[in-house]
Formats: C-alpha cells, sequence, structure tokens
C-alpha cells in the first residue's frame, strides 16, 4: 500500500527546539517498512496547532488526496491529535477522506475499519480535544500569573524595549523574563511623541509625515520603514507609561477581550502619562470622525462652518434651508439628524448671524487698545516659550555628554583589556553612536524650532495700522476673504438664547498680523496647526 506520511507539532520553537518530528518521522517509516507499505509522500508541519484547519501543509495534504486517481491509499500518522485535536473536525475530513477511498491510520491508536474502529476513533478524538482544552487553560492561566508578577510573556519585545533574562526559573528549564528600556529605541519614541505633539521646526506633523521623517533620517523600526500604523500604534500605545496588558486579544475568535479580563503587567516608562494624554486628545481632535475635523470646515462655503455651536446640547450647528433654498439657516445637527424634540435651540438665518459675527470681530477684536493688550500677553508667553525652549536645549547637551561618557567608558575598557571586543560590546558601541546621533538631530531641531512671529519688534503704530487694515478686509464684498480671515481669527462661536460667545486665540491674532507686515495679507493660510481654540481665550 502506498502511504503518505504526515508529521505535526503545535509552535515553531518546538520545531527548532524539539525532538518530536524526527521521532515521528523515524517511527512511521520502521512502521511501513515492518507492514509492506511505502511511503510515497512526506508531509511536515512544523508549528500549527490541531485544533482547527488552518494549517498550509495540512491542506495541500487534503488537495492531494481528494482527486483521482488518488496519489496513495492511506495516511498515517503517529497518533490521532496529531491529524487533528477537535472531533467534529476530525469526522468531517475523516469522511471526505474515506469517500476519496483514503484511509487515516495512526501507528500507536490502531483501530478497526468497522463502525466500531469508527466510534473508537471519535472516542479518542474527543479525549484529544478536551486534553487540549485542559492544557490551553492551565496554560493560560500560568501566562497569567506570570505577567502579574512582572515577567513578559511575548517573544518580541515592544519597540523602545528589550527582553532580559532573569535569575528566576520558568518551565522547561527556562529563565523568566522582564522587559527593560532600549535607550536607542526609546529615544525615537520620545521623539515621535514631541514631534506629534509640538511639531517639527514651527510646523505641525501628522501621523503619515512623522513615518515619513523618521525614514528619511534613517531612524528606522528595526531595520525597517516607518509605516502610519506603526506610528499610530507607538502614538497609542500604554506600554510607553509603563502599563503593558497581557490577554487583550482572543486571536482564535479575532475578538478583544473585555477589559476585566486584561493582566496588566508594570514596566518602566518611557514617557510619562501627561504627555500621553496630550497626545491622546490630540489624536481624538485630528480623527476624520471629529465634529471639529479643520478640513471639512475649510472647504465648506460657510462663513462659521465646523466653529459654530449649538449652546444648549454642545452640537456642531449646519446648513439647513427653506423655500426650496431660498432661506438659509444655521441648525443644530442633533436636531437636524434625529429630530426636533432632541434639542429646544432655534434655527438661525445664516445671514444676520455671518453679520453679526463678522461686526462683532471688527467692533471688539480689532480695536486698537484690545490688540495691544493681547500683543503684550502673547509676547510674555514667547518669552516663556524660548525659556522652555534654552531648558530643553540644556537637558539634551547633558543626555548628549552623558552618551559620551558611556561611549568612552566602554572604549577605555576595552583598551586595556577589562572587556574583550566581541559581537555583544560591538553591538553595544553602535548602540551608543546611534543613541548620540538622534540626540544630536534631537537638539539640532529644538534649536531650529521657530517661535511664534517676533512680535516684540512690533511698534504700537504697527499694531493699530495692522488693526486698521483687518477692519477693512473684513468689511470688504470678498466672501472668500472674509471667511479665510474669520475662520482664522475665531476659535468657537457657541449661540444660545439669542446671544453668541466668540473665543479666537492670541497665536491667531499674533499670525495674521505677521503675514500683514510681511505683506502677504491677501494670502491667509486657511487654518495654522498650532492653535487651538480654548487656549489663551478671549471671549
Amino acid at each position: 500500500m502506498q502511504i503518505a506520511l504526515y508529521a505535526r507539532v503545535s509552535t515553531v520553537r518546538q520545531a527548532d527546539n524539539d525532538l518530536s518530528i524526527p521521532d515521528q518521522i523515524r517511527q512511521i517509516r520502521e512502521w511501513a517498512i515492518a507492514n509492506g507499505h511505502l511511503v510515497v509522500q512526506e508531509y511536515i508541519e512544523p508549528g500549527a496547532s490541531a485544533t482547527d484547519d488552518k494549517r498550509p501543509v495540512f491542506q495541500k495534504l487534503i488537495n492531494d488526496a481528494l482527486p483521482k486517481p488518488r496519489a496513495f491509499d492511506a495516511i498515517v500518522i503517529h497518533s490521532l491529535s496529531r491529524f487533528f485535536r477537535d472531533a467534529i473536525q476530525f469526522g468531517v475530513y475523516e469522511r471526505k477522506l474515506n469517500k476519496a477511498g483514503v484511509k487515516v491510520i495512526s501507528i500507536t491508536q490502531q483501530t478497526s475499519d468497522d463502525s466500531a474502529g469508527e466510534m473508537m476513533r471519535r472516542i479518542i478524538s474527543t479525549f484529544d480535544e478536551y486534553q487540549s482544552k485542559e492544557n490551553s487553560k492551565h496554560t493560560s492561566r500560568a501566562m497569567k500569573e506570570n505577567a502579574r508578577q512582572g515577567f513578559f510573556n511575548g517573544s518580541r519585545a515592544p519597540y523602545g524595549y528589550r527582553s532580559e533574562s532573569t535569575e528566576i526559573e520558568g518551565s522547561h528549564g527556562r529563565r523568566k523574563k522582564k522587559l527593560v528600556i532600549d535607550e536607542v529605541e526609546a529615544d525615537v519614541v520620545r521623539l515621535i511623541y514631541r514631534i506629534y505633539l509640538n511639531g517639527l521646526n514651527g510646523r505641525a506633523l501628522g501621523i503619515k509625515e512623522i513615518a515619513k521623517h523618521l525614514t528619511a533620517q534613517g531612524l528606522l523600526m528595526r531595520g525597517k520603514p516607518w509605516s502610519i500604523q506603526k506610528v499610530h500604534y507607538t502614538l497609542s500605545n500604554t506600554s510607553y507609561i509603563g502599563e503593558l496588558f497581557f490577554n487583550v486579544r482572543n486571536f482564535k475568535e479575532k475578538v478583544t477581550r473585555p477589559p476585566s479580563e486584561w493582566v496588566k503587567t508594570t514596566i518602566p516608562a518611557i514617557i510619562d502619562a501627561k504627555l500621553f494624554e496630550d497626545v491622546r486628545r490630540l489624536r481624538e481632535s485630528r480623527a476624520p470622525q471629529s465634529a471639529g475635523a479643520v478640513p471639512k470646515s475649510i472647504s465648506s462655503p460657510i462663513l462659521l462652518a465646523g466653529i459654530i455651536k449649538c449652546g444648549v446640547c454642545g452640537s456642531r450647528m449646519s446648513l439647513a434651508t427653506g423655500k426650496g433654498g431660498a432661506y438659509r439657516y444655521y441648525k443644530c445637527t442633533n436636531r437636524h439628524g434625529k429630530g426636533n424634540h432632541t434639542c429646544s435651540s432655534k434655527n438661525l438665518p445664516m445671514d444676520k448671524v455671518d453679520q453679526a459675527i463678522t461686526e462683532c470681530v471688527i467692533d471688539k477684536v480689532l480695536q486698537p487698545d484690545r490688540l495691544r493688550s493681547m500683543m503684550e500677553e502673547l509676547r510674555k508667553r514667547i518669552q516663556s516659550g524660548k525659556d522652555d525652549k534654552n531648558g530643553r536645549v540644556a537637558e539634551i547637551e547633558r543626555q548628549i555628554k552623558n552618551t559620551e561618557d558611556r561611549q568612552n567608558r566602554l572604549l577605555d575598557a576595552i583598551e586595556s583589556g577589562v572587556i574583550e571586543l566581541d559581537e555583544t560590546t560591538h553591538r553595544r558601541a553602535q548602540q551608543l553612536k546611534t543613541a548620540r546621533e538622534a540626540l544630536l538631530i534631537q537638539i539640532a531641531e529644538v534649536r531650529t524650532s521657530p517661535l511664534p512671529p517676533a512680535i516684540e519688534y512690533l511698534k504700537p503704530s504697527q499694531v493699530d495700522s495692522f488693526g486698521k487694515a483687518l477692519r477693512k478686509l473684513l468689511q470688504a464684498k470678498d466672501s472668500s476673504l472674509i471667511k479665510s480671515y474669520v475662520q482664522l481669527l475665531v476659535g468657537e462661536v457657541v449661540v444660545e438664547d439669542g446671544e453668541a460667545v466668540i473665543r479666537g486665540s492670541h497665536d491667531a491674532l499674533a499670525h495674521a498680523l505677521h503675514q500683514m507686515k510681511m505683506g502677504t495679507c491677501n494670502q491667509v493660510p486657511t487654518f495654522i496647526h498650532d492653535w487651538c481654540a480654548r487656549r489663551d481665550s478671549n471671549s
């Protein structure tokens, strides 16, 4: 009889380190010779669970067995658990093979071909399935406890960390592992957070641009270019504030487990919790589904698109029309989408609201005394920003000196013969070199990053001229120009009971003033990246 040999182990580690597969193959070959059978095909599956059929070698075996004329007469396995650990799936595939005239034979659990033998195979398969589930339960329990005690269960550490063996012995004689910070990678993680929150060279960068910048600078993610997904994962991974979670994902069912089943492992933090939270809020505000996403408001022809809000329920207000488009209103999106019963606010005539807001900006904001007061306040904040910048430069200089000292100590130890120059010391020297280069890039970025426009050099007369010119522009008939300046100067308009509260940013005014001074007032940017509507706002 011509037979196919199938051997399997559950994990790649078993395939690399165990002798199970060679032993299965040897025993099956000896059995074939002793019984006068010829092995015509061998199918070896290293690292695949038998609880399902998602095994490439197994699928090739089945595909080769089913066509006619058949390539072999039987599939020979060491034990039935090598074929399947699921009783129902075992029965399904056994029936398929029986219809094709191919038998499944176990050399250690031999059964007859009659109904009694079929029942025995079902019983054995059921016990195999039960044993697999019990093993999985105990393994999962042990790994959860391992995580609670602060040890690392994974095989590959998150970017920014490396796993180190401890003195504590685990299962099968292996040492338990803990995560420690990899300073070279951790500096890149910190850089990603700083760029996302503060921008680069005075320009805000999104996730895609950060990925492109890192790759262009040669700061690769373990030898591979950064992608949008990798940067996003870095910005949202709680591991970097010292909270690594285990048992989050059910990979078999491809679902996320409820947070109550997650197991938290405390690890060294790379960034502080406040920075992580600031980045989280910024990511949410930039999300496309965010009601205040800037691009939507910019592309809209409505003057106050994206910035006018209902004061009753807090929802945005959008365009609503009446009489076939003859009348246009601002209407609460909550009422517009869910019905008038959801909010008690009223429709607001768009032309009247637009005119009132524009006149308010002209009469209340762009007055000489108000402008000078706000410029003085912003001037103080710019000086504070300079002090922060100088402090950051000093901190990076300290890190550079510390890294250089570590490099020198390593070289001195090698030269004096205290340690040998082997693969480990060479890798460490390279890591220190890379860390120093990353710090030099950081300090260059901090030193060259501009502060807001240098308004300390603007005379009071220039501020007054700016106010007059901008008032004139807002009174012009060019609706696109009016919209550009209103969107630039006004951060939020909250309307309730016939009253509107306007909020804006000092930075936005300084930016517009700088544009006016440079003679580019007719080319106002649609929005500026470092403007937060409620930061240093004035109602």
